[in-house]
């Protein structure tokens, strides 16, 4: 087993570590969200931790660790007598994003059970993890199914897995600690608010420090026995105070001052329900015990307070995390003792640890529909002289609006959303098939169906049902599945009209916000001057998809060839990375085209490209003024698709397009 880097030598990020130091004190804090860039020690952070858990009793032979002093009633394993007990150390279990749900909740021989009646229950990850580390690297990634078992088993302490009427629980307690970076992607906040603490980390910009980092680093690299030799005093002395502060903790006084403090701080930062007060409460109590206090400040109040709210307080995902902290300090020194000094800003090296949170980007990194709109344009079309001839600066995008269901027809296979009708492993049931591999959902109806013609010659004598491997049946099932929204959209000068630009930009944000909820990818393919880029390759980020959109300029002639052809290749290479996922391709264009020969003529050859694919699409007509080409509705003839208009863009406009879509796709089938 290898030497884990020892979580005393990590450099900085001291909230960080603070989070993960107060979980281990006090596991019903409820877990750990680590948010940030790539390579900031998260993994690094989380791995080191274990080392530093209390070794644990557990009951001698029981898959579940069940505790000695107490064991669990309902354990598979038990009943337990009283008697021999094992000491080993806390275990860290890591929860890989492919993981199917059978590997984390566990699986029973559904074969046993049918025969035998008996419950033949072989222990997953959640059993593997109880009274220890549950680590879930890319927590954004994991498929919502599982997500959802993983956060229910982390609030219920327990277990359960339920198939066809054979029931297992087992106690299921573990620190909860997930780790993403926010540019693959944000999680649900019904699942934000599920972590009890969350920490934004992002590396140092200091030369020192990360010289210091590298050295350390290396050394570790070239002798990580001796590099944890080197550092075993202080992991002892954490270790240490670590189990000090769990003793501690039953003692610690959480007085009415501090829990007027704490709910007038939810308040004014109106988080949704009462999970913020229970977290604080919690946090500011193990901050307590951990300063070796017996008594609840006000300064664990406002750490508590930056480390439980700036995930729960976001609105949508466009909100930049984090807290005013003018504000939090004025909401706790109103409601703070009158003689305690409550708004006092504390020491962030003092008795309480770990600092203050990363404060809030610069002004400049704000969503993209609070930035003003500079280089306003003429009536004509033309760029303001300060932005050359040929470009105009940036507009911002209109209000982002709710959308209707945008759906892809057909039944697909893709990864598992909430959008189009898929096959999935979850959903309403529609039939049975003989499993492919391992079986992983019984249709009970059909296998005692198969079994049935063939009792008598298996000597069938008593009650039980003779049931071979062969008679298993597979559930086929019906869900939905998350698609690739790839907007193409020219942004030539033809398209400079401030209006134009800017519905369009409130479009693919607003389908971005809809893309969040549904677990969709959504990409943006532009193209002006000679060529096209990909100003968004396909993501489910909104965060990176905001910035963006931000930047986007026009101006220039119309390659709208190029476009196509750009973003045909999209679909290409996003078919070779994931072949499953389904497009809808939505051309926001007047249909002119310019530069090179015939270029109306090319721009209808790109198009039959998509014809000839399949691809679902839609042309936005941009045509504007008196006289009027029809280009637009030619080249979504050629696309094999359909045309609207860009006032039609709205919410109940989309539900008509999206049905001429379908229409349209099933005449084209």
């Amino acid at each position: 087993m290898s030497t884990p880097y020892p979580f005393t030598a990590i450099v900085g990020q001291d909230e960080l570590r603070l989070a993960l130091l107060l979980n281990a004190v006090s596991p019903a804090v409820g877990g750990v969200l680590v948010r940030g860039e790539k390579g900031t020690a998260k993994s690094t952070a989380v791995r080191a931790l274990s080392a530093l858990m209390p070794g644990v009793d557990v009951v001698a032979g029981c898959r579940f660790s069940c505790d000695p002093a107490g064991p669990d009633p309902a354990c598979p394993d038990g009943p337990h007598e009283p008697g021999a007990f094992e000491t080993r150390p806390a275990r860290m279990v890591e929860l890989p994003v492919g993981a199917s749900e059978d590997r984390l909740v566990g699986a029973l021989d559904i074969e046993r059970a049918l025969a035998e009646g008996v419950k033949a229950f072989e222990p997953g990850l959640l059993a593997d993890a109880h009274r220890g580390i549950l680590y879930v690297d890319e927590v954004n990634l994991l498929h919502d199914h599982l997500v959802d078992l993983l956060l229910d088993a982390a609030a219920m302490g327990a277990s359960y897995v339920e198939r066809e009427g054979v029931s297992v629980r087992h106690a299921a307690r573990f620190l909860l600690v997930g780790t993403m970076n926010p540019e693959e992607g944000e999680l649900r906040p019904q699942l934000l608010d599920r972590f009890g603490l969350t920490v934004e980390v992002t590396a140092s910009r200091e030369p020192d420090q990360r010289v210091e980092v590298v050295r350390r680093r290396l050394a570790y690299d070239d002798d990580p026995t001796g590099f944890a030799a080197r550092w075993a005093d202080e992991e002892s002395a954490v270790r240490a105070r670590i189990v000090a502060a769990r003793e501690l903790l039953p003692s610690v006084r959480l007085g009415d001052p501090a829990l007027r403090q704490i709910a007038a701080t939810c308040a004014a930062f109106e988080v949704d329900g009462m999970r913020a007060d229970i977290v604080m409460a919690r946090t500011a109590t193990a901050l307590a015990a951990w300063a070796g206090r017996t008594e609840v400040l006000a300064e664990d109040v406002r750490q508590a307070a930056l480390l439980a709210l700036p995930h729960r307080r976001r609105r949508n995902p466009f909100d930049a995390p984090g807290l005013d902290e003018d504000k939090l300090d004025e909401t706790l020194e109103e409601f703070g003792e009158q003689d305690g000094g409550g708004g006092d800003d504390p020491d962030p090296d003092g008795p309480g640890g770990g600092g203050q949170p990363p404060q809030d980007g610069p002004e400049g990194d704000s969503p993209a529909g609070d930035v003003p709109a500079q280089g306003e344009p003429s009536d004509d079309g033309r760029a303001p002289a300060a932005q050359g001839a040929g470009e105009q600066s940036p507009v911002r995008a209109a209000e982002p609006f709710r959308t209707k269901v945008l759906s892809v027809p057909g039944l697909g296979e893709g990864a598992a959303g909430r959008r189009s009708r898929a096959r999935t492993e979850h959903g309403r049931t529609t039939g049975s098939r003989r499993p492919r591999g391992a079986l992983t959902k019984l249709h009970l109806a059909a296998t005692v169906q198969a079994a049935a013609p063939h009792q008598r010659a298996r000597g069938r004598s008593g009650r039980g049902l003779v049931v071979r491997r062969d008679d298993l049946r597979q559930a086929t099932r019906e869900g939905r599945e998350g698609n690739l929204v790839l907007f193409v959209v020219d942004a030539s000068g033809s398209m400079a009209a401030r209006q134009r630009m800017s519905a369009v930009k409130g479009a693919v944000l607003s389908l971005l916000l809809d893309a969040y909820q549904r677990r969709d990818k959504v990409g943006l393919v532009t193209f002006r001057g000679s060529s096209a880029d990909v100003a968004l390759p396909p993501t489910s980020s909104v965060d990176a998809a905001a910035a963006r959109l931000e930047s986007l300029p026009t101006g220039g002639r119309t390659p709208l060839a190029a476009g196509l052809l750009r973003a045909h290749d999209v679909l290409r290479v996003e078919r070779l990375r994931d072949a499953a996922r389904r497009p809808l391709v939505v051309v926001v264009t007047d249909g002119r085209a310019t530069g090179g020969l015939e270029p109306v003529a090319l721009a209808e050859r790109a198009a039959r490209l998509f014809a000839a694919d399949q691809v679902a699409s839609v042309v936005v007509d941009c045509e504007a003024g008196p006289v009027r080409l029809g280009l637009a509705g030619r080249l979504a003839g050629e696309l094999g698709g359909t045309a609207v208009t860009l006032d039609e863009l709205r919410a109940d406009a989309i539900a008509g397009l999206v049905r001429d879509v379908q229409g349209t796709s099933r005449r084209a089938a």
